[in-house]
């Protein structure tokens, strides 16, 4: 709404186009953002259990996840979780598993998936490091780090960079998770020697991981 204008005229503008709204290329706009559910599909069945064959070490996953809660969607995230484990990403084959185990629709599945961007619904690579860009790490360097870090990394197959609107470790920022270790602050000139190690499958900046801080609490880590 422009300075000198109302309310009034602000709601009697029209819709606005979302794609006149500016957003940074790591904000809110975050995968799967602009591709809208097909609405000529019938609707999906729950996959019969009998008929579908699911790995005995998945289903067992996910039924462990389903037993501690009293209903069986609240196991959704974990149960997706344990499909991208072990596909390396959430594939269709798996929601399908996954939605026979529960009993559940492979839509309520995909539907739970595309809106946790930590759940991979398209093949990505399988070490994921996300950085933060959200206020504090963005003040202490977050947008170059990410960038040398997808320079760095180029077109690794094996390596999949993006900036993450929030990892909650202001703390150690500029930080990012590596396969979901917090390694922080990070120097642009560590960044080398921090794809390399990703790349050979060693600890990620051994001494700048929050895992190996030291705490009150002796068993803090264990």
């Amino acid at each position: 709404m422009a300075a000198n204008g109302s309310a009034n005229d602000f709601f009697q503008s029209g819709p606005v186009d979302p794609a006149s709204v500016r957003r940074f290329e790591h904000g809110s706009r975050v995968p799967g953002w602009d591709q809208p559910a097909d609405l000529t599909k019938d609707p999906a069945a729950v996959p019969d259990l009998a008929q579908i064959e699911v790995p005995d070490e998945l289903r067992i996953a996910i039924e462990a996840e389903m037993a501690k809660y009293p209903d069986r969607r609240s196991a959704s995230i974990p149960a997706l979780f344990h499909v991208q484990n072990r596909y390396g990403w959430c594939t269709p084959e798996g929601i399908e598993q996954a939605a026979a185990v529960m009993q559940l629709t492979p839509g309520y599945l995909v539907s739970v998936a595309s809106f946790y961007d930590m759940l991979d619904l398209v093949p990505v690579g399988r070490n994921r490091v996300y950085v933060c860009t959200n206020i504090s790490c963005s003040l202490r360097g977050a947008d170059p780090l990410l960038a040398k870090l997808q320079d760095e990394a180029g077109d690794d197959p094996d390596i999949f960079v993006r900036g993450f609107e929030c990892l909650g470790a202001c703390d150690i920022a500029p930080m990012a998770s590596v396969n979901g270790q917090f390694v922080g602050p990070i120097d642009l000139d560590e960044v080398p020697e921090m794809v390399q190690q990703i790349k050979d499958g060693t600890e990620p900046l051994p001494a700048k991981q929050l895992a190996r801080r030291r705490s009150v609490d002796p068993e803090a880590n264990d």
